[in-house]
């Protein structure tokens, strides 16, 4: 990284040397890695949160989407606030809000709590995450050093939630299921104290906050969630599943109408109007939407069919995060010769193979001979993606507005997650519940008279029956799963147009109208 001097433009905070670039750029990363992971930290903890906070199957999904759904739904907040208030003033605020929401998830003592100390969590995170990412923007020298910061940013955006599952993994192991939320108490802590040292704060910008456009854009994407689960659960002609998404559609509705009206909206409309930041941000949604329903189902296959512990499901995960890994580093090395749409549509048709590959998963899969490969093949592509979406996002944007755009590049991946989780729920539900028959009657053809009278007590399928159900449900939902990113590589194809100044800005040349 550069160590020369010069002066910082209008809004950026002053260069440093290699080193303490090198120690901005750790503070800024080992928060999004904090953020990000806790979105899958929890996932195999999951069996012991329920059976030690007494949660109902139905409930506990919720562990997930609280905190999802407050990041995703409040991060455009997050991201202006940061551009009004000063960027690191609010950075450490997020951290310092999620440290005290993980304390209090750990310590709770009914599903109550829980669920709302994890909300919290999402409302630290949504304030921190964007705020992080813009910091980028305004610390590093646009050309090859702020690639490279943003490839160290994408990777361990990308690859957090492997990590999570390892680090899950590890805690429920060898300590407790509090401890995948203790853990982030002394990390944060380390994080705030060092941002003062390591970080400049960045010009302040007169403004206005939002709060119409982020209550309305939450609410909606809360009720449509809740609709596609409730529907996994209940089908689509439930009353309450029929409520929650046409109450959906009307508040988001509103919350375009309000941004429309609105002198400073949290989510400024003009930004769609560039298309390859709007193309940039279809491909996010789609992506986000696969690699959440990934994790989330192979976490659920690997310990109950394959009957890996937590400590090895979270093991199994390991090399996704160095492929992905390797993908970023590829790609930020090579943008500046190619630019980033041809990474944009291989990442995606890599991402899609991989899914497409897990969808032969059965009962008789072993982890090396059907697992590893997809996960490495789609780790790949979404390396890739990632490195590319985010320097296409930021691409001239005014230095003002930078927090606004990484709040919606991030809105986007959360949004998209929660979203696409649901609908991959809903396709898992169907399934499984249309095999369920099947093995039921092959299950009552075969069982002996106390194994009937056990399953008319629990209506629970044992093993093998119920590995076939979950893994018929499973696979269906990598279907879908695939069909998101070939998806996203079409957008990438057809949309997406790559300007000479964009590759001159990605070599460090002037171009009109930076970032």
């Amino acid at each position: 990284m550069t160590g020369s001097q010069q002066t910082p433009a209008p809004g950026t905070t002053s260069p440093r040397r290699g080193g303490g670039n090198a120690m901005a750029l750790l503070v800024i990363a080992s928060c999004q890695l904090m953020v990000v992971l806790d979105i899958t930290i929890v996932n195999i903890a999951l069996p012991q949160i329920q059976s030690s906070l007494d949660f109902s199957t139905t409930n506990l999904s919720w562990v997930v989407n609280a905190y999802t759904l407050t990041f995703g739904g409040l991060l455009l907040l997050g991201g202006r606030a940061g551009d009004i208030l000063g960027r690191r003033r609010v950075f450490i605020f997020g951290v310092l809000l999620f440290v005290l929401a993980s304390l209090l998830g750990g310590l709770a003592q009914n599903s109550g709590q829980l669920l709302a100390a994890r909300a919290l969590q999402g409302v630290g995170g949504a304030i921190a995450s964007p705020t992080s990412l813009a910091l980028i923007s305004t610390t590093f020298k646009e050309g090859p050093e702020r690639n490279r910061a943003f490839g160290v940013f994408a990777a361990v955006s990308a690859g957090g939630s492997a990590i999570g599952l390892l680090a899950g993994g590890v805690l429920v192991e060898w300590l407790d299921w509090r401890w995948v939320l203790f853990v982030n108490v002394p990390i944060g802590l380390l994080i705030a104290l060092a941002t003062p040292k390591w970080i400049k704060e960045s010009e302040r910008h007169p403004g206005n906050f939002d709060v119409a456009g982020a209550l309305t854009s939450t609410l909606g994407m809360v009720l449509l969630v809740y609709g596609f689960i409730r529907a996994a659960q209940e089908g689509w002609g439930d009353t309450l599943t029929v409520v929650s998404f046409v109450l959906a559609v009307v508040i988001l509705a509103l919350f375009v109408f309000v941004e429309r009206r609105s002198r400073q909206p949290i989510t400024p409309l003009h930004m769609f109007a560039d298309r390859n930041r709007s193309g940039t941000y279809a491909i996010m949604l789609s992506l986000a939407a696969a690699m959440f329903g990934m994790f989330f189902f192979l976490t659920l296959f690997v310990q109950n069919v394959l009957d890996f512990s937590p400590l090895q499901a979270g093991l199994a995960f390991l090399p996704v995060s160095a492929i992905i890994a390797v993908g970023a580093g590829l790609a930020s090395q090579l943008l500046p010769k190619y630019g980033p749409k041809p990474f944009m549509v291989t990442g995606g048709l890599l991402a899609a193979a991989g899914l497409a590959w897990l969808t032969l998963t059965d009962v008789h899969s072993t982890y090396l001979g059907s697992v590893l490969g997809p996960m490495l093949v789609f780790g790949l592509g979404m390396g890739m993606e990632f490195v590319s979406l985010t320097l296409m996002a930021l691409s001239d944007v005014p230095v003002h507005e930078t927090g606004a755009a990484s709040g919606l590049l991030n809105a986007t991946q959360q949004v998209g997650g929660s979203l696409g989780l649901s609908i991959l729920v809903t396709v898992f539900g169907t399934a499984s519940a249309n095999e369920a028959e099947k093995q039921v009657t092959s299950f009552l053809s075969q069982a002996g008279p106390a194994e009937r009278l056990r399953f008319q007590r629990t209506r629970e399928l044992p093993p093998p029956w119920s590995d076939q159900v979950l893994t018929s449900g499973v696979s269906a939902a990598f279907v879908v799963a695939a069909v998101f990113t070939a998806v996203a590589a079409l957008v990438a194809l057809v949309v997406i147009q790559v300007r000479p100044s964009d590759i001159e800005r990605l070599k460090g040349g002037v171009g009109p109208g930076g970032m």
